[in-house]
């Protein structure tokens, strides 16, 4: 079996960049979401269970798909799948429920430059260990340059008035969401290269994030009593179907970018996207315009200087 050609990097860079765009409009409507219902953790189980039911409508119609849950459900019978690969789900639980929980109030870009932190570190760091499926990946002074102006980007964004505004727990939440985000994107490309199936390995994702959430939304409810009635905009039950599409895309490109560099491709996305949806719709503790245009000039710096160059073959 011949092996499949890596992806031009322009190309997964663009895809890591759909990412993000796409999580900062689950960002948002996971938010108001979380509002509406007044538990943030009740409406990341919402959003999740939203997306299983769409991963349950179309695996079956997908011979490939089919294939893939099969090896899937094999591997995890038999124990050849390591338990740490079926772990994503978790994480994509962490950063649902925190998108519930802060982003309606801290607003797109606020919550977004928090995540940057964790990814960036995390993702740094699995990538130098060979977590995720592109194997090692070396340490580059540009990764790491890349890393300082995406922490820059974040120094930026808690300057002015913002930590008198939001308590620091809220702040704090962001940054284990991004954690989490790096951590997901390299189990489920490992178990995606496992089971020959990016939709597979985004099954058990959604499969493992309806159970922790469920969990978490049963002891959030014990302690402060039941939700509000979910409420009847269907937009707002969007969140599932671009965390399907976000996680199944990131299972298949990750393998061709490495955990950070598509961590810094997402942030690209996600703050371009934050802006405009911040200057839209701005959010009660959001950033002023000067913060949201410094934070997207340095997070393109952090992209541009982390992106590998090829080196041109030297001649005789």
């Amino acid at each position: 079996m011949t092996a499949k050609r890596p992806l031009p990097t322009p190309v997964a860079l663009g895809g890591a960049v759909a990412i993000g765009v796409m999580t900062a409009v689950q960002a948002r409507v996971n938010g108001v979401l979380g509002v509406e219902v007044d538990n943030g953790i009740v409406a990341g189980f919402i959003s999740f269970a939203v997306g299983l039911l769409i991963l349950i409508v179309v695996i079956p119609c997908i011979p490939s798909a089919r294939r893939g849950a099969a090896r899937l459900w094999r591997g995890v019978r038999a124990r050849t799948i390591p338990f740490w690969m079926l772990l994503g789900g978790t994480c994509g639980a962490l950063t649902v429920s925190t998108q519930g929980i802060t982003a309606g109030v801290l607003g797109v870009s606020l919550f977004t430059v928090g995540v940057v932190a964790g990814q960036t570190l995390h993702g740094l760091v699995l990538d130098r260990l060979g977590v995720g499926p592109a194997g090692v990946v070396a340490v580059t002074p540009g990764r790491v340059l890349g890393g300082v102006f995406a922490l820059g980007a974040v120094a930026i964004s808690l300057s002015g008035d913002v930590l008198a505004e939001a308590p620091l727990w809220m702040l704090l939440l962001p940054f284990a969401a991004g954690v989490g985000i790096a951590w997901q994107s390299a189990a489920n490309g490992r178990l995606a290269q496992r089971v020959q199936s990016p939709m597979a390995a985004t099954l058990m994702s959604f499969i493992g994030g309806v159970i922790a959430l469920a969990l978490a939304a049963g002891v959030s409810i014990l302690i402060r009593g039941l939700p509000q009635q979910p409420p009847a905009d269907p937009w707002l039950y969007l969140g599932g179907l671009l965390g399907f599409a976000y996680i199944l895309l990131g299972a298949f490109i990750v393998a061709h970018t490495g955990v950070l560099l598509m961590g810094l491709g997402s942030v690209l996305g996600q703050l371009t996207a934050s802006v405009l949806i911040d200057l839209l719709w701005p959010a009660d503790a959001g950033p002023q315009l000067w913060q949201l245009v410094a934070m997207i000039t340095v997070a393109v710096l952090s992209v541009v200087v982390a992106v590998p160059r090829r080196r041109r073959p030297r001649n005789g």
